[in-house]
């Protein structure tokens, strides 16, 4: 989601300086400080403006401007795997916001089926416009600055992600085993948050990592698990595939859907079938080349240029231009 709004931040005055202006909230303006400027302030500076933009989820409540993207309905579809409060803000604000809106946008097919069961809303006035994946994850990237950074001296599969339960990385246990047989580690990058839950368990975590490390850290991996209960999208798929790294994914959310058919499906509630797709996607060479090359073609079709592009277009439809 983060990823998402800092490429339309950046893309879409670029397609139409004169159509855009860019309002974010002061640095220091943070978690609730910054949900009170987006209800508060937002909407008096963007006075101005025929519509309010909002790619992450929130928009200001007391405006009938909004065009917003809502991402998934995770928090409501899995409480437990958020805070008590940060559960039933969601559940009281995204059904305002979504009716309120001018119009909606997410990210899969599968969420505009979420947002419609779970907000309440016609699916008339969702549109789907998906996520892309920076020029930056391709073949060939250097793996060397993250293997240096995170310590990461054997080979070794990733998984990306917080620590939320919905990512479902206690499920990885069996796969940890079965990969440190062949010599092979299973590693979790990606921070907690405060009001994430998380199941507990799982692989070794190696935290936080810069964003002008991720690529270097794809292209050093073996594969990518993604044993998720819960995705709106799934962009580290894609980021994997981009970058030529085989992907294993959960039959869940919008995952195949995102994936196509350049990824294995295996259930992680069936530790020993998700661990065997693991390591297989890790160790067997005509699997590993099959899905690399599906995987690129895959990726390919997910560009953030089309994102922008596509949002552009419906935002300048409403406005009424040409």
């Amino acid at each position: 989601m983060e990823r998402f709004a800092r490429e339309m931040v950046l893309r879409l005055p670029r397609l139409g300086p004169a159509r855009y202006r860019v309002i974010g909230p002061p640095p220091r303006f943070a978690h609730r400080a910054g949900h009170l400027w987006e209800q508060a302030v937002l909407p008096l500076d963007s006075r101005s403006c025929e519509l309010i933009y909002s790619p992450a989820n929130l928009a200001p409540l007391a405006s009938r401007r909004n065009v917003v993207v809502i991402h998934d309905a995770a928090a409501l579809r899995y409480p437990e795997a958020y805070s008590t409060v940060y559960t039933a803000y969601q559940r009281r604000i995204l059904p305002l916001i979504a009716r309120g809106a001018r119009r909606v946008i997410t990210v899969s097919e599968f969420s505009r089926r979420e947002l419609v069961e779970l907000l309440g809303i016609s699916p008339e006035c969702i549109d789907v416009i998906p996520g892309g994946v920076d020029e930056r994850f391709r073949p060939g990237v250097d793996p060397a600055p993250a293997l240096a950074r995170h310590g990461l001296s054997r080979p070794y599969v990733l998984a990306v992600g917080t620590g939320s339960a919905r990512k479902n990385f206690a499920a990885l246990g069996p796969t940890a085993a079965r990969l440190r047989e062949a010599g092979i580690e299973l590693v979790v990058a990606g921070s907690d948050r405060d009001y994430l839950r998380g199941a507990g368990g799982g692989p070794r975590r190696i935290g936080y990592v810069d964003d002008r490390l991720m690529p270097s850290l794809y292209a050093g991996a073996r594969a990518l698990a993604m044993p998720s209960r819960y995705e709106g999208f799934g962009l580290p798929c894609l980021e994997a595939m981009a970058t030529g790294v085989p992907a294993v994914i959960s039959p869940h959310g919008a995952l195949p859907e995102t994936s196509g058919e350049a990824a294995l499906v295996a259930d992680p509630g069936d530790g020993s079938q998700f661990a065997e797709a693991v390591l297989r996607a890790a160790t067997d060479d005509d699997v590993r080349s099959g899905l690399i090359a599906a995987g690129l073609e895959r990726a390919g079709e997910y560009t953030w240029a089309r994102t922008a592009e596509r949002t552009d277009a419906l935002l300048t439809a409403l406005l009424g231009w040409s």
